[in-house]
């Protein structure tokens, strides 16, 4: 429904992009899930509590470079040494927030 001539909630676009995002934002999800039980837990932090935390920023690595991977598939071919490795590096490094 429009207002006043503008578009009110997401575009087929941004629900796209929340789509594609989602696996991250899922995994960053399960990190947020395993910190607060770990803070909860205080000292009584139990090795599932451990193991719970490391498994979730595994899977948030994991998908961070595998999105990055599809990210930098455009990298692919073209003349050797023109910059593709380095780009590509560029862009793990940029989805982990900075230089690895």
């Amino acid at each position: 429904m429009a207002t006043n001539g503008r578009r009110e909630g997401p575009t087929r676009a941004d629900l796209a992009a929340i789509e594609a995002e989602w696996p991250v934002i899922e995994a960053e999800l399960a990190v947020v899930d395993a910190e607060i039980a770990a803070a909860r837990a205080g000292s009584d932090m139990t090795e599932l509590d451990r193991r719970r935390t490391r498994r979730a920023a595994a899977r948030l690595t994991r998908q961070i470079v595998a999105d990055a991977a599809v990210e930098s598939s455009f990298l692919s071919g073209g003349m050797p040494r023109s910059g593709k490795s380095f780009a590509a590096r560029h862009l793990v490094d940029d989805s982990f927030g900075g230089a690895a």
